[in-house]
This record gives C-alpha cells, structure tokens and sequence, in this order.
C-alpha cells in the first residue's frame, strides 16, 4: 500500500494569489490591441470562456480575456471560433455553454456519446428525443443538404411547445443535436446560432484524433481544471467542467495518486483543498482589472467567497426594485483583492459607457481605488469603442470617480 501523499498547508492570501496566477492574471495589460497568440494563451490557460445571451455590456466570452491581457480583437476572437479554415475553437455544453480549444474535442465526446444515448441526461431531453426521431432525423437531413442554418431557415421550424424553455420544435431538435455533437455552430446572427455538421464545420485532423475512453477523458478534464484553478476544493474542480461525481472522486483519486493534484490544507477553509503540482506560488501578484460576472474566477459564488472573501449574486433575474447593485455587476479586482461592484452598460447608440453605480467594499480605501477603477474604465471604454463615460450617483465610489472621469 502506497503512503499516503503529504499535505501541503498554505495561507489564505497565499492560495488568492496562486488561483488568480494560475488564471493568467497579473500579466502587463495593454492598451493598444494585443497580437493574437496573447489572447490565445490566455484562452488556453483558462481552457474555455463561457457564453451567454446578455449583451448589456458585451458578450460574456469577450470578457475575461481582456480582464486578463487587456485590449484584443474582439473580431479575430470570432474568426477563430467560427471560420472553418482558421478555426481553433469550438462550442459545447462545458461549464454551461462554452468556447473550447479544438484539442479538447475528444475529450467532450464521452458526453456527447451519454446524450446519443440517454444517458445522465434529464428527463425531458430522453422524452423529447424518442417522441420526435423522426422530425430531428429529418431536420439533421435537411442540414445536410442545405448547409449551415438558423432555425428560423429550416423548412418546418415548428411550433412553441414543451418543457425545453418554450423552444420551438426546429429549436429543440437542433439543441438536441448539438448535444450529441451531430451538429455544431458555425457562427451567429446576433445571439442565434448559425447550425451545420460536425464532420463539415470541425477540422478533419481533429475529428480524426482518438477518442479517450470515458474514465481517461474525465481524469484529463479533472487534470486540466485543477491546472485552470490552480488550487481548488474537490467540488471546485468538478464544477469547472461539470463532471460527473462519482466518476470525478475516482479521477481525483487517482490524480493524487499520480501526483497531479497535492492535498492541502488552506487557512479559513473548511473544505480539504488540492493544489495543482505544477502551479506557480508567486510571492506577491497585484492584478486590477473589471471581471466578468461569467469569468472562472468568479462564476462559481462559493469559491469566490472563500477566495476573496467577496459575496456575489448577479442580479440580471432579481425585479429591478429588489436588486441591491444593478443589472449587470461586474467585480473590481484591485491589487489582487476584490474590493468593489460596477455596475455598467455599454450605450451603443449615443457611444457611451454607462457606469450605473460603483460600489466600495466595506473597509475598502476609496481614495486608492477610485483613480485605478476610472483608468479601467477609460481602458474598458477605449476596447468597446466607446468615446465617452457617464457615472451615476449611486455607490460610494460614484462621487470621487465622477471627478477622475
């Protein structure tokens, strides 16, 4: 029997800082465009960017990278996630509905080959998919022959039924397939996606890589989110890529086994953590910049509260006389530490960047916050090509950040 692995025993602030290095923070930002391969490596760190329908600011995928490297092309970003000859990303149910580096494609298809046949699956989707095999063959025909479409193209879309969010019957046919892998996303008009098949819009050198079995592609995801986070609660790690728990708890066995993952012990914790073996442990690491409310440092709430001692709910969902902060709150990392809220909007029509409320902290030092928080937005302003910024007179850093702006 093989002793047990030691524990390593970290502080509080020590583990802040290995999380937000092992996330690619703490990079110089620039405020001229970076050259791509910046922006790539700070995709491949993170390892996919979570999207979502809300445009108040800007698409939430667009977000992290620039949290992290600042300015990019956000157009070069939608190149390579749907232009066939240049691509190098793909979209796929991930931590929610995601943009994923090609080179995790077969290590997706477990879950695609679990939706194929109904399994893990919710109830609904299984019901949705005996009922309707023969519209959904039908439709995947169709695309075949067609080439890429929305479902308002398809030649019977359907009507709004069933439990699938009100979708109509073309919508839950297309999802499903998308599950499955049979069909992937080709690029969108506005928030729609834009169908066609897997074999003609992914790479065929990456259709051709093996698949892994499915206890061999649950460990490498599990490997790879314990690199992403750098150090993490077992239900941290699995939540990153969703993985299922009692295939996970044996990956994590095994990654410790293995040597991958450290257990250790982190000051105010009260869950064991694992330390990936090969993150950085930097001494002192002071990234600022504006996060997006979907950025892996944040979106899984618990974590962050015990990373930065920050509570955070988004409050899109909350009726706008209970919200406590705003529609669309993005957290202010100032000098490593989370010490205020903006909330914000891009107004695209009169080129101006609402900053609806700004919020301190308590115990935060608004006088040190205000000047890096205004330098933010103007950079923020600049990236989205918005020439002006308008700040409302809500929160304690309302009145010293009208002055700088």
């Amino acid at each position: 029997m093989s002793a047990a692995p030691p524990t390593l025993s970290l502080k509080a602030s020590e583990a802040r800082r290995i999380a937000l290095a092992a996330q690619g923070f703490g990079q110089r930002r620039a405020a001229a465009a970076s050259p791509w391969p910046r922006a790539a490596e700070a995709i491949r760190r993170m390892q996919l960017l979570q999207i979502d329908s809300v445009s108040t600011l800007v698409r939430a995928h667009y977000l992290p990278v620039f949290s992290r490297i600042g300015n990019y092309s956000r157009e070069a970003l939608d190149r390579r996630a749907f232009a066939p000859k240049r691509r190098d990303y793909f979209e796929y149910w991930a931590h929610e509905a995601s943009l994923l580096p090609l080179a995790l494609h077969p290590l997706m298809r477990w879950r695609m080959a679990r939706a194929a046949g109904h399994v893990a699956e919710k109830p609904w989707f299984k019901r949705f998919g005996t009922e309707n095999r023969d519209y959904i063959r039908a439709v995947l025909k169709e695309i075949a022959a067609a080439g890429p479409v929305t479902v308002d193209a398809l030649s019977d879309p359907g009507e709004r039924t069933g439990p699938w969010w009100g979708w109509r019957l073309g919508k839950g046919a297309v999802e499903y397939l998308f599950r499955t892998g049979e069909l992937t996303t080709v690029g969108r008009r506005g928030f729609e996606r834009v169908y066609d098949l897997a074999e003609r819009a992914i790479p065929a050198d990456t259709l051709s890589l093996p698949t892994p079995s499915e206890p061999d592609a649950i460990r490498e995801l599990a490997r790879l989110s314990g690199i992403a986070l750098g150090i993490g609660t077992e239900f941290d790690i699995r939540d990153y890529f969703r993985l299922p728990p009692a295939e996970f708890r044996k990956a994590l066995h095994e990654l410790v086994e293995g040597g991958d993952l450290i257990p250790a012990e982190v000051e105010g914790w009260d869950k064991p953590a694992f330390f990936a073996s090969d993150a950085a442990r930097p001494a002192r690491l002071t990234p600022t910049a504006l996060v997006s409310p979907f950025d892996p440092i944040v979106w899984f709430r618990p974590r962050t509260e015990r990373i930065f001692d920050f509570h955070y709910r988004i409050e899109i969902y909350t009726p706008a006389h209970k919200r406590n902060f705003g529609y669309y709150v993005l957290p202010f990392l100032h000098r490593g530490r989370i010490v205020g809220r903006v909330d914000l909007k891009s107004d695209r029509a009169e080129g101006v960047l609402r900053v609806h409320g700004a919020f301190a902290e308590k115990g935060a030092d608004v006088p040190a916050i205000a000047p890096d928080l205004a330098a933010e937005l103007r950079h923020m302003a600049a990236w989205l090509g918005l020439g002006d910024i308008a700040v409302a007179r809500r929160g304690e850093l309302a009145a010293p950040l009208a002055k700088l702006i």
